[in-house]
């Protein structure tokens, strides 16, 4: 049978994006995939290999003899690690999906998704209801190397034919993995200290207003954009994508409604610099156009999900 392939499985999005594959196809049809062995554990549901993906043999041997047909490629190094590690962010980032891209043309798999980022914009790209084709001018490794990526997924398609498809995602906020260093991470923490009563302090300043999502509308997204039919794919480098936009006073001011002591301090860091350049609002249209996107979760809808479903995953993360 033919199988589909995660790799970064143990990540934010791919712990969930796993287990909603295997629900869709089955647990035999989906193989989950990292670089941490001690990753296997969160996978009891399906079959888990330990891979690197940037040995190319191991990939190819994987994907030849397992008879994988779809690749999820979610392994990568995210916005604030990358800037304390900007060569070997750009390596993973870039190195593994060309490695990928490779494999697919040469394998001839039937699809690929590749997870690039509203990190592609930067100082000189429009702040509100930032456009698709609005100028790229990532200031950060992660964001670079996202332009980088985006240019190759469009190169692979219109040269080789490879169906790779992507979405330019906003912060994801979820609660069955901790933060995997993004800069938008502080609206996943901010849940776990409201939970333990835990002072929260905020790296961003208190009006830093961001797009994000919550990851079943990811997940979601996700699925709707791979289940497409190709001709209804547009767009080739990757889709402008978003669900809400808001600030960490706002979303601290959600969870108060909840937890009336719960408590912030604002203590901005490098990663401001970082937040400071990115969009605060998305136009996704033509996501919405070619494959009908639409969100189902707001900050307050969120917010109400995550506190009654948290607490019994705190110990498992």
């Amino acid at each position: 049978m033919n199988k589909i392939l995660v790799t970064g499985a143990a990540g934010q999005l791919g712990t969930e994006l796993t287990q909603k594959l295997c629900e869709i196809h089955g647990p035999e049809a989906v193989i989950a995939s990292d670089i941490n062995q001690n990753s296997s554990e969160k996978f009891s549901f399906c079959q888990f290999m330990m891979l690197d993906v940037l040995d190319k043999d191991s990939l190819r041997k994987v994907i030849a003899n397992e008879n994988i047909s779809q690749v999820y490629h979610l392994a990568a190094i995210l916005s604030a690690t990358a800037e304390q590690k900007p060569l070997l962010a750009w390596k993973l980032n870039i190195d593994s999906l060309l490695i990928l891209l490779e494999l697919a043309k040469e394998l001839k798999l039937e699809k690929v998704f590749w997870p690039s980022s509203i990190a592609v914009f930067g100082k000189e790209s429009p702040k509100e209801n930032t456009p698709q084709d609005a100028v790229q001018t990532a200031g950060t490794v992660y964001g670079i190397s996202k332009m980088a990526g985006e240019r190759w997924c469009e190169y692979y398609y219109s040269h080789h034919k490879v169906d790779v498809r992507s979405l330019r995602f906003p912060g994801l906020i979820g609660y069955k993995a901790r933060p995997g260093g993004g800069t938008t991470d502080y609206a996943v923490d901010i849940f776990h200290k409201a939970l333990t009563g835990q002072v929260f302090r905020s790296y961003l300043e208190k009006d830093t207003r961001l797009p994000m999502m919550y990851m079943p509308d990811a997940i979601k997204a996700t699925l709707d954009l791979m289940q497409a039919p190709k001709e209804n794919i547009t767009v080739r480098s990757s889709y402008n994508l978003t669900a809400m936009s808001f600030t960490p006073e706002e979303i601290f001011l959600e969870l108060k409604k909840h937890f009336p002591d719960f408590k912030i301090d604002y203590t901005p860091d490098y990663r401001q610099e970082i937040a400071s350049n990115w969009p605060k609002s998305i136009d996704d249209q033509q996501a919405r156009n070619d494959w009908n996107w639409h969100q189902e979760y707001d900050l307050h809808t969120m917010t109400t999900d995550i506190i009654k479903n948290l607490p019994s995953w705190i110990d498992k993360i």
